[in-house]
């Protein structure tokens, strides 16, 4: 997949993934409401795999085409949100942490901080969206500070997140007999697509607006 240098194309791109993923839980939909009951059983497991499986990829996919697009017009950090300087050096202040670095070494770290301003952000740190496969709320927050987005309108669906897709997921993914009432088939697919269209939303709002430039 090309690059997305302009807003068209980050938004065509972000567009195009969730497009091709909400169609897959779509059409898996609609086979288990024509399903008879054995495979409708089989098939509201997957389904749950299915909806965690897109959950994951697209807040991925989404995230790290955010960053892309602005490491691609290579800012200073000087003119960026104060995360993406944060960001730069958050993966240096965890090894700093783990080791034993000197009182020397740290202040040499505090002074390359405070004078990073006009350095340029252009590349991404992959570790800093690392869903870990296993994308519970408290990992989604993390992807949220990184990105500049508002935690705030996600904070009613950490249960969702946590219990209904991720426990779920595991538990089938562990070979246990969860059984899922063909009761849930609404709510989870429609949480799970409102999930992803609003962070998709979320991280376009940012680019249009340019809200992740300094104030």
């Amino acid at each position: 997949m090309s690059k997305p240098f302009s807003e068209a194309d980050f938004t065509a791109q972000i567009t195009e993934d969730r497009s091709w993923r909400l169609k897959e839980i779509s059409d898996l939909k609609v086979a288990i409401l024509r399903a008879d009951g054995n495979l409708r059983r089989v098939l509201l497991r997957a389904m749950i795999t299915i909806c965690y499986a897109h959950w994951e990829g697209y807040v991925r996919f989404a995230a790290r085409k955010y960053l892309e697009h602005i490491a691609l017009r290579r800012f200073q950090y000087g003119e960026l949100d104060r995360q993406f300087l944060r960001n730069y050096f958050l993966p240096r202040l965890a090894t700093l942490s783990n080791s034993k670095a000197s009182i020397e070494d740290r202040c040499a770290l505090i002074d390359e901080i405070l004078t990073s301003t006009d350095r340029r952000f252009t590349r991404i740190n992959e570790d800093l969206i690392n869903t870990k496969a296993n994308l519970n709320f408290d990992v989604f927050r993390d992807i949220c500070l990184v990105c500049c987005v508002a935690l705030q309108p996600f904070e009613d669906k950490s249960t969702f997140i946590n219990v209904v897709l991720l426990r779920r997921r595991n538990a089938i993914a562990h070979g246990e007999d969860t059984f899922v009432d063909i009761k849930d088939l609404d709510v989870l697919t429609t949480q799970t697509i409102a999930l992803m269209r609003a962070f998709g939303d979320a991280v376009e709002n940012q680019v249009v607006l340019k809200v992740y430039k300094a104030a």
